[in-house]
């Protein structure tokens, strides 16, 4: 087994030598517990640093429980945006409703994290650091299992062997490709495209989420502090994906400014904002449903495995306990075929439930009919003299099992 580049301390004291695909989530997540399990871990990620930008993400139910054992529970609570309302608006601009962001979410008021996604892989990356190896400005070429380990190429050159592989990287895993195949097999398309983006906050918000809709379209601005800027938010019903545009900016810009012309409110201005954004962001709503995460010593964990897509607001809840029953499962189990076995027999119920939220939050957030955009919003206005909704069980449903002591 070859490990170039550690050092000797850490090649005699480790069980496994481990690659991880992906420094976003669940890649730094999944580092932590399996550097505490033992294990040298190499953690790749083809950004030049850790990422520091993205829209803000909700953690829940379950992950609470996973941050609150990696010791950054309090640094996140910190983090936290805190945002106080969520307006609903008619396609002429004017207020359906005015509510607590918890109320429409379903999460639990006063314990839920929303957090910017860069300072949850900030708080994350400062967790493990110092104890994980990081290779930044890199990805996986090629993997090779016909040996005793995963024989890696670099795309940087460079070779290495690993005991074992993971693909932290995302609902468009490279890592998942190479092993699985196409993409195309695991996606399920949802029936929406979104872009995002940053553009100046002239419209006097703070930490707060303005939401305008007609049928099958919605724009929303949303202010997590008192900032210049807002984050921006274009979403539309399109029956088909749009193969052509998921790989041309310009394909992108076109095929929203045409979804939204004509549009009222101040969707105009934001869809010359996002001619213009230098961080748009264009993709699908979909989810990964996949048979089995694993191959050979090769697993996924996260998105790449079971992307709930944004419309659950789960995603990142997902990536981190997902994270922790993989890191356990391979502490417990010394064989890895039975390590990835046990991993999915705890995990899978739980991406099932979170996945299936996704009906709900299409519904209320994004409704493709007049007819269903009146339901939501009698809905909405229902809310407002309604008690607090309790958490959904879904983002519970999955009891973290105490992990695995270190022989």
């Amino acid at each position: 087994m070859t490990l170039t580049g550690l050092s000797a301390d850490v090649r005699t004291t480790a069980k496994r030598a481990v690659l991880i695909s992906g420094g976003g989530v669940s890649g730094p997540a999944l580092a932590y517990w399996l550097h505490r399990s033992g294990c040298a871990v190499t953690v790749v990620e083809k950004a030049g640093a850790p990422r520091d930008a993205g829209y803000p993400v909700d953690i829940r139910g379950t992950a609470l429980e996973v941050v609150r054992r990696m010791g950054v529970l309090r640094r996140l609570r910190d983090a936290h945006i805190d945002s106080r309302r969520v307006t609903f608006l008619h396609a002429d601009g004017s207020e359906v409703a005015s509510l607590t962001p918890h109320t429409v979410t379903g999460g639990a008021g006063g314990r839920d994290l929303e957090v910017r996604r860069g300072d949850l892989t900030a708080i994350l990356y400062a967790a493990v650091r110092d104890d994980v190896e990081f290779l930044f400005d890199d990805s996986i070429d090629t993997l090779d299992q016909s040996g005793q380990g995963v024989d890696v190429t670099f795309r940087s050159g460079r070779r290495r062997t690993f005991d074992l592989v993971v693909g932290a990287d995302g609902m468009h895993s490279h890592t998942r490709e190479r092993l699985f195949g196409p993409e195309e097999q695991f996606h399920r398309y949802l029936g929406y495209c979104f872009a995002l983006f940053t553009m100046p906050n002239t419209f006097g918000l703070s930490r707060e989420v303005v939401l305008w809709n007609t049928p099958g379209k919605a724009a929303a601005l949303y202010a997590v502090g008192d900032n210049d800027e807002v984050h921006a938010f274009l979403n539309f019903h399109q029956p088909q994906p749009p193969a052509g545009a998921l790989h041309s900016p310009d394909a992108q810009r076109d095929l929203v400014a045409t979804a939204f012309a004509g549009a009222g409110w101040e969707v105009a201005g934001m869809v010359s904002a996002m001619r213009d954004a230098d961080d748009l962001f264009f993709d699908t709503a979909g989810q990964i449903r996949m048979p089995h995460w694993s191959s050979g010593r090769v697993a996924l964990v996260g998105d790449a495995a079971y992307a709930p897509s944004f419309l659950t607001g789960q995603g990142t809840s997902l990536a981190l306990a997902g994270a922790y029953m993989l890191a356990n499962a391979l502490a417990t189990h010394q064989d890895h075929t039975a390590a990835f076995a046990g991993y999915e027999r705890g995990m899978r119920e739980f991406a099932a439930m979170n996945q299936a939220l996704a009906e709900n939050g299409a519904a209320t957030l994004f409704p493709v009919t007049a007819r269903a955009l009146e339901q939501r919003n009698t809905m909405l206005r229902d809310l407002l003299t309604m008690p607090p909704a309790t958490a959904r069980p879904a983002h519970s449903a999955l009891t973290l099992p105490a992990f695995a002591p270190v022989p």
